[in-house]
């Protein structure tokens, strides 16, 4: 039997350039009733592991280095932790830098890697470097869940956001064409912040985000 999707909304801020903003977190937890991993750890801790639960945490899985997703990260990770099982926080490395804006006290990540496969439940989700909303950037496939988990990549309407310290609007639109676009029409976009789409229902407008240039 295949993982599920659990899904949790929390509440909090987003603070980059010396701006800060109120935001609202998807999180995503792909596992079973055994085991399961976190994708992306924001604001609120307890809830998280609410939905965790007494299952066995193989990792946080982090999307993107932007505080709104990692701020929880570390504390989960321990929390989850036992004796003869360390819960790792996986970051790309090229988010290192964004990550030391929020835990500047050298808190160690395991890093991630584009192609990677990270097994939970017995089912594979495959690492898709997606650089452009930061550096080290990546979307979680699932191709046995038909479903891919975009972070702040690919949202339901367009790109996620390129103008801030990091970013760069002509590497997102690229990682979007040919790494997410390539995908089943049918696969689902679960996405870092607000409603769900599909690869198929975004595709045809790749070439108006090129045009409106954000």
């Amino acid at each position: 039997m295949s993982a599920r999707v659990d899904h949790l909304v929390t509440s909090g801020t987003f603070s980059l350039d010396g701006q800060t903003f109120d935001v609202d977190n998807n999180v995503w937890v792909v596992g079973d009733d055994r085991e399961c991993v976190v994708l992306d750890a924001p604001h609120d801790v307890d809830a998280i592991a609410a939905v965790v639960g007494d299952r066995r945490l193989l990792a946080v899985l982090a999307t993107h280095a932007h505080d709104d997703h990692v701020r929880r990260a570390p504390e989960l990770a321990q929390r989850s932790s036992t004796p003869d099982h360390r819960v790792p926080v996986l970051l790309h490395p090229a988010d290192r830098e964004v990550w030391q804006l929020t835990h500047p006290d050298g808190v160690a990540t395991t890093d991630l890697s584009h192609g990677e496969v990270v097994t939970v439940a017995g089912t594979d989700l495959h690492v898709l470097h997606t650089p452009g909303h930061t550096p080290g950037s990546v979307c979680v496939y699932a191709p046995q869940l038909g479903t891919v988990f975009t972070g702040d990549t690919l949202f339901a309407g367009g790109p996620g956001a390129t103008g801030r310290s990091f970013s760069d609007f002509g590497t997102i639109i690229a990682s979007i064409r040919d790494v997410l676009l390539v995908l089943p029409p049918e696969t689902r976009v679960l996405t870092g912040h607000g409603e769900s789409t599909t690869i198929g229902d975004e595709a045809p407008h790749l070439q108006e985000w090129v045009d409106r240039g954000h």
